[in-house]
């Protein structure tokens, strides 16, 4: 079993920063691919980013150059680094994890991921 815990969200400015913290239970984080994914009102969850155990990682298109995603092994906690916000990326976000044995594994389809946190809300204001 891997419990999350997300934190970090809240109010900002348009053109601000937030870093989202996804803390994870257990001793497999290591061997954990992890993701972040957010879902605005009205629509469907979509994928933001994704961090196999190798520590590659992948953006979706529309915060590429803007979020930066890491993992802590030793503290068993992923980051959501949050620049030039923008309104659109109003929603809740939601951390992920899915086991595996593949270094290099990872999926930009939630639902592959066997975990969830509670998810943050996340508001940009224009």
């Amino acid at each position: 079993q891997v419990q999350l815990v997300e934190s970090g969200g809240g109010l900002v400015q348009a053109g601000g920063s937030l870093r989202l913290s996804c803390a994870a239970s257990g001793r497999t984080f290591t061997t954990t691919a992890m993701a972040w994914f957010r879902q605005a009102p009205g629509r469907e969850r979509e994928f933001v980013a994704a961090i196999p155990w190798s520590g590659s990682t992948y953006y979706a298109d529309s915060v590429k150059g803007r979020f930066t995603i890491s993992r802590d092994n030793a503290k068993n906690t992923m980051y959501l680094q949050m620049n030039g916000l923008k309104p659109e990326d109003t929603a809740v976000y939601y951390c992920a994890a899915h086991r595996t044995y593949s270094p290099s594994y990872y999926s930009r389809d939630g639902a592959t991921y066997d975990y969830w946190g509670q998810g943050t809300q996340v508001t940009v204001s224009s």
